[in-house]
């Protein structure tokens, strides 16, 4: 009965007693965001994201202002392994119970914390993630697979404690301007600059440039004396600073409550025996496809258990798989990533100098010899990078649109980082213009390979925390799965391989954890022939 509360195969979920509650509070309508951005949604479309906005709905602390005294602080509080010196073999559940106090060692009475867990064995290399149940009373249980055997310890931290969540919940609701972006518009020598956004405030004449094909929003102030046809590129305004109260920055301190560790007070590992007589190869494996954990490291290889993963670890492997065919890669800078990585790693793949900015693109690599194109493209607007240019500005829904498709196309899509400043409708617009042109493609080329690469963990701190948190990207990546689930496409689960590794986050993933998203990505391209 757990599963139809489980965030689509992420480790959070409610306990059941509360979702009645939770649903009551879906029907209250929230002011639509932004004036001109008012979106018609069909009835269907109305359901889907009332019920996508209840599955994210968070746990609030009781109303009234909370002090920093009395909200949770991650030295005080702490985990217990459940009956830790019992007899475990690979395969068994493990559990933990985390207990949260404030700073004054009280022990919490409501949930709402953002935590993150996993499990890991240093000496082997491995790792995985634990699913997270809030019990709305301070107490939190943690489920944990254990996938391997020897001597495995875990590891609880407090991201961000229930009362910073309210902070961020506030923020996203009411200043989706604290990123800006701007354009420049320009006629022969004269230029002008101006401010942009999904939605700027009225007053001033602004430039519509909402797309025409996905109705996706976009605005700049008009400039002054030059017409809006004059725009030449996009580019990252800035951050708003000063967002937060006096009171509300204690909630948001790097060595207090921003990704804490939260200790054992008894023994924080448990020893697990081998599986008795199984058959090697099925080790680990889920039949349930959103299981939890969706994969573990094992010697530094992530081993997925709903897919044969196997090792590209020869240039060779690699164009034996990816011979004639061409590989679009669309998005944010972390799929940037495995351009950049196939570009270095495969000799015979050059890139091509198609004279784009740095790190922004339109990038292009080409092996001549085997017939293989790799192409990268950033996703529309809203994109926090340098300069892009304004006839490079294009929509994955429609770059998708002209893609012809077949068993020689492959495609993969990450789209979440650039969305955590803004109400969560702005991205569930995004992905329902791309599901559409990514069902409409499968129709008519049901042999296309499409692989959405998830959203992962980052470095924070309290500046990071307020436009980027992982908080955002949970949510985000909870929508994404949600919405995804069902279609003919495949995930590579860089959230888990973010989280369940031993380095330390980083918004983008060392090259072993990239290494490992390849080699789950060409396992679907190329999966290997039993």
């Amino acid at each position: 009965h757990l599963d139809d509360d489980t965030v689509s195969g992420l480790n959070w979920i409610t306990e059941n007693n509360v979702q009645h509650s939770l649903s009551q509070t879906t029907k209250t309508t929230r002011k639509p965001y932004c004036g001109y951005a008012q979106q018609t949604l069909s009835k269907r479309e109305q359901a889907e994201q009332e019920s996508l906005l209840a599955a994210i709905q968070w746990p609030k602390p009781p109303d009234g202002k909370i002090a920093f005294a009395q909200s949770s602080d991650p030295t005080h509080s702490d985990f217990v392994i459940v009956k830790p010196s019992r007899f475990f073999r690979v395969g068994d559940q493990l559990e933990v119970l985390v207990r949260m106090k404030d700073f004054q060692g009280k022990p919490k009475q409501y949930g709402g914390d953002y935590l993150q867990a996993r499990i890991h064995s240093p000496g082997l290399k491995a790792g995985a993630v634990g699913r997270i149940v809030d019990c709305h009373n301070g107490l939190y249980k943690v489920f944990f697979t254990l996938l391997w055997p020897g001597e495995v310890k875990v590891s609880v931290s407090l991201v961000h404690p229930s009362e910073a969540i309210q902070v961020l919940l506030r923020l996203r609701e009411e200043r989706p301007d604290r990123v800006y972006f701007k354009s420049s518009f320009k006629s022969g020598r004269y230029s002008e600059t101006t401010e942009c956004n999904v939605c700027l405030p009225a007053g001033l004449p602004v430039c519509n440039f909402t797309d025409l094909y996905t109705g996706e929003p976009w605005f700049c102030y008009k400039p002054r004396k030059l017409s809006c046809a004059s725009r030449i590129s996009h580019a990252k305004g800035g951050y708003l600073k000063g967002l937060l109260t006096q009171e509300e920055s204690l909630f948001f301190q790097s060595d207090v409550n921003i990704k804490r560790p939260i200790l054992s007070s008894g023994p924080d590992s448990v020893i697990v025996k081998p599986k008795v007589f199984t058959d090697s190869s099925s080790i680990g494996r889920a039949e349930d496809l959103t299981a939890s954990p969706s994969g573990y490291y094992y010697e530094d290889q992530w081993r997925s258990r709903r897919h044969w993963i196997h090792n590209f670890n020869k240039s060779d492997d690699i164009i034996e798989c990816l011979q004639g065919k061409v590989i679009h890669l669309f998005g944010d800078s972390t799929i940037r990533q495995w351009f950049e990585y196939l570009t270095a790693f495969v000799p015979d793949l050059v890139e091509f100098n198609l004279g784009s900015p740095k790190n922004v693109g339109p990038f292009m690599s080409v092996d001549l010899k085997h017939n293989i194109l790799l192409k990268f493209r950033c996703h529309g607007p809203p994109i926090r990078f340098s300069t892009v240019f304004s006839s490079e500005l294009r929509y994955i829904a429609n770059e998708l649109n002209s893609i012809v498709g077949g068993r020689n196309t492959v495609i993969a899509i990450t789209i979440w980082s650039h969305f955590s400043t803004f109400p969560v409708e702005v991205y569930i617009r995004r992905l329902r213009n791309i599901r559409r042109a990514v069902v409409q493609l499968l129709d008519r080329s049901p042999k296309t390979a499409i692989v959405i690469r998830t959203a992962n963990v980052q470095e924070l701190g309290p500046e990071v925390s307020l436009f980027n948190s992982d908080w955002y990207s949970f949510q985000l990546d909870s929508v994404m799965r949600k919405m995804f689930s069902g279609i003919a496409v495949h995930f590579v689960d860089a959230w888990e391989m973010s989280v369940a590794h031993y380095l330390p986050h980083n918004l983008h993933p060392n090259e072993i954890i990239v290494k490992n998203q390849i080699d789950a990505f060409l396992s679907y391209v190329c999966p290997l022939q039993t």
